[in-house]
C-alpha cells in the first residue's frame, strides 16, 4: 500500500486550487489524474503542466478509475452535491472550508463517508501549525496561570471581491462566519474545547442591501466548575489590501500571547515569570528572542485575582519573526495532506484533523450566523 500511487481528481481548479494541489503533489506516489468543473486558464494550464485529463463533467471525474481522492475547491454552496457524488462513487474527499452550507448537510456527508469507509475531511490546516501545538502545551501545562480571555481580529482586504463576487452572496457562501470563520472556531476549540456561542452580530455595508461585510461573535468555553472563558471573534472585509492584517490574543493570569497573521507565524509573549517558568518557555519556543523588561524582587510576592506568586522578572519573548507566511501556509497544506494519506493507507490511524473538525466548526459558525440575524 505504501508504494501504490494515489490519484487525485480536482473539482474547481482556480488560483487557490493550484496552490494547494502543488503542495499535495509533493507527497510521494501521488499524481494529478484529472480536473473538472472549471474551464479557467489556471485549470487548462495545470492540466497541461501535470499531464492530467481535462474533463467536461464532474460525473466523468468521479467515475475515473485512476482517481482515488477528490479535492473540492469550489464555492461552499457546491460542496454538498459534489462531495456526495464523489463519496457515492467510492472516492475519498478533501474539501475546502466550510464542510457544507449547514450542519444538516454536513452530518449527511459524514454519514455517507462512514457508510462507505471513506475520508470526508475539511481543509482546516491551522492545527498543523507548530505554533498551535506550542500554545496548546502552554495552556495545558498552565505555564502562565489560568487562561482568562481571548480574541481574534480579522481586518481583511476586499479589493479582490467585486460586488458581484459569490463571497457576498449568502446563498453561495453561507456568510462570513460559515465561509471564513470556521478556521478560527476550530483553532480555539483545539486549545479550549468545544465552545458555546453566546452572542453574535452582523453589519451591512452602508447603502448596500446585500453586502454583509462585518460580523462578530462571542463564544464561551469551559464550565462553571473549571471557570468560563470568553473569546471574541471579529471579521471585517473592509480594508484596502495593503492594510489587511490579523491578530489574535490569549490572556492569562500572569501574561498574554499575541499571534499575528491569519495563518499565525509570529508571536509576542509578555509575562511575569520565575526562573522555572522562563526555562520552560524558552524550551517551548526554541531560538526565541528573550527581552527583560524589568527585574522583580522574588522576596516580595505580587498578586492578581486574589492570588499571590513570586517572580523574578518581567519578560518579553518574540518567536517566529523569520518565518515567511506563504511558506508556512504551504507547509501546513503538505502536513494536512500527509496526515490524510496516512489514514487512507492505514485506516484508524490518529489524525490531527478528522471528519469531526469540519462538522464541529460548521455547527459553531451556523449558530453564530443564525444568532446574528435574530
Amino acid at each position: 500500500m505504501e508504494d501504490k500511487e494515489l490519484g487525485i481528481g480536482v473539482i474547481g481548479m482556480g488560483g487557490f486550487g493550484l496552490f494547494a494541489v502543488q503542495q499535495f503533489l509533493q507527497h510521494p506516489h501521488t499524481r494529478l489524474v484529472a480536473i473538472a468543473g472549471s474551464r479557467r486558464e489556471e485549470a487548462i494550464r495545470t492540466a497541461e503542466r501535470f499531464g492530467a485529463d481535462q474533463l467536461a463533467t464532474i460525473d466523468e471525474l468521479v467515475a475515473h478509475p485512476a482517481v482515488d481522492l477528490v479535492y473540492i475547491a469550489t464555492p461552499p454552496f457546491l460542496h454538498y452535491e459534489q462531495a456526495m457524488l464523489a463519496l457515492e462513487a467510492g472516492k475519498h474527499v478533501i474539501c475546502e472550508k466550510p464542510l457544507a452550507m449547514n450542519p444538516e448537510q454536513g452530518r449527511e456527508m459524514l454519514a455517507k463517508a462512514e457508510e462507505k469507509g471513506l475520508l470526508m475531511v475539511t481543509n482546516l490546516m491551522q492545527r498543523y501549525n507548530p505554533l498551535f501545538a506550542r500554545i496548546k502545551t502552554l495552556i495545558d501545562k498552565n505555564l502562565l496561570g489560568d487562561f482568562l480571555h481571548g480574541y481574534f481580529e480579522n481586518y481583511a482586504g476586499d479589493e479582490g471581491l467585486k460586488p458581484e463576487h459569490w463571497f457576498w452572496n449568502r446563498e453561495q457562501s453561507g456568510g462570513i462566519f460559515i465561509e471564513h470563520g470556521v478556521h478560527f472556531f476550530d483553532l480555539f476549540a483545539g486549545w479550549l474545547g468545544k465552545g458555546e456561542v453566546v452572542s453574535a452580530q452582523v453589519i451591512k455595508r452602508p447603502n448596500s442591501a446585500d453586502i454583509e461585510d462585518q460580523v462578530q461573535a462571542t463564544v464561551r468555553y469551559g464550565t462553571e466548575e473549571t471557570g468560563h472563558k470568553l473569546v471574541n471573534f471579529y471579521h471585517g472585509f473592509t480594508q484596502t489590501g495593503r492594510m489587511d492584517r490579523q491578530e489574535m490574543r490569549l490572556v492569562f493570569e500572569r501574561g498574554d500571547i499575541t499571534l499575528y497573521e491569519w495563518v499565525p507565524t509570529r508571536m509576542v509573549l509578555r509575562c511575569v515569570a520565575d526562573e522555572a517558568t522562563t526555562r520552560a518557555l524558552m524550551d517551548l519556543f526554541p531560538d526565541a528572542q528573550l527581552n527583560v523588561t524589568a527585574n522583580i524582587d522574588p522576596r516580595k510576592p505580587i498578586g492578581g485575582r486574589h492570588k499571590t506568586f513570586s517572580v523574578y522578572q518581567q519578560i518579553e519573548i518574540k518567536f517566529g519573526f523569520d518565518v515567511e507566511k506563504q511558506h508556512r501556509y504551504s507547509e501546513l497544506l503538505r502536513l494536512m495532506f500527509r496526515d490524510q494519506v496516512a489514514a487512507i493507507k492505514q485506516p484508524g490511524v490518529h489524525r490531527i484533523i478528522s471528519e469531526e473538525n469540519g462538522l464541529s466548526s460548521l455547527e459553531t459558525a451556523f449558530v453564530a450566523d443564525q444568532m446574528a440575524r435574530m
